[in-house]
């Protein structure tokens, strides 16, 4: 089995706390504009592109209207800059010792965010972070946010690793788990430190389900410690036994 050169982590919800100040960001940017929504459809969109999750309400409401688009998007933006700039931002409790158990072990790590680049760049640099990872990638800077495959892709290119069997992705959000799968990465791992409960999640293909980040070095181990014994038995069956002279 190839032996996984990357993780890729979602930042809100995954290695940072999220304490609901997105959802209340879109909230009171969608109210203030009039566009009717909802708290649970709100969620469904967690881990989406901020602007495409506008739009998407916006269009909804009526004929797409992009000067519309762009004045909620700045009053969503603004709200949430000045919440993590005069709030800074909460890591997930493990997660600094997890990265340093991955590059310990040669592994790189990357983040993929459904915000815009400037607001990634502002929560990982609160967090101290910022020159921690072999790429970081933004919804700003592909074509399409998730689900679709493109951060993880670009992640993997920015780390220089080539092969999806050699990546693993870790997420908060069914959309989360959705890109990993449509990228095709060996793992996909879900965690319980964001708003979705087990159960949401548990509808979306993935790998495994863990409750944060922190748990991860143990359940690679275990992982890893179960091919090596799988592998040895095939082998060990493999091999004919040698005959014993009398």
């Amino acid at each position: 089995m190839d032996a996984i050169k990357l993780v890729i982590f979602d930042v809100a919800g995954t290695i940072v706390e999220d304490r609901g100040e997105v959802l209340d960001a879109f909230a009171e940017a969608l109210d203030k504009h009039g566009i009717p929504h909802t708290d649970a459809e709100l969620k469904e969109w967690k881990g989406a592109s901020k602007l495409e999750v506008i739009r998407y309400f916006v269009q909804r409401n009526g004929p797409a209207d992009e000067q519309t688009v762009a004045a909620v998007y700045a009053d969503f933006r603004g709200g949430l800059e000045s919440h993590y700039r005069e709030n800074g931002v909460h890591p997930i409790a493990g997660a600094a010792g997890t990265f340093s158990w991955l590059k310990a072990r040669g592994i790189q790590i990357a983040t993929t965010s459904g915000f815009y680049r400037e607001l990634s760049e502002l929560i990982l640099e609160k967090a101290g972070w910022l020159e921690l990872f072999a790429a970081r990638v933004s919804s700003s800077d592909v074509s399409m946010g998730r689900p679709a495959p493109f951060m993880i892709f670009r992640a993997m290119e920015g780390a220089g690793v080539t092969r999806v069997a050699e990546v693993m992705n870790v997420g908060d959000t069914p959309l989360d788990l959705q890109a990993g799968t449509n990228a095709g990465v060996r793992e996909v791992v879900g965690v319980l430190s964001g708003l979705h409960e087990r159960e949401r999640l548990q509808r979306e293909p993935h790998t495994c389900l863990l409750a944060s980040v922190a748990d991860l070095p143990t359940w690679m181990e275990r992982r890893e410690g179960r091919a090596t014994a799988q592998s040895m038995g095939q082998h060990e069956a493999a091999v004919p036994t040698r005959a014993v002279a009398d």
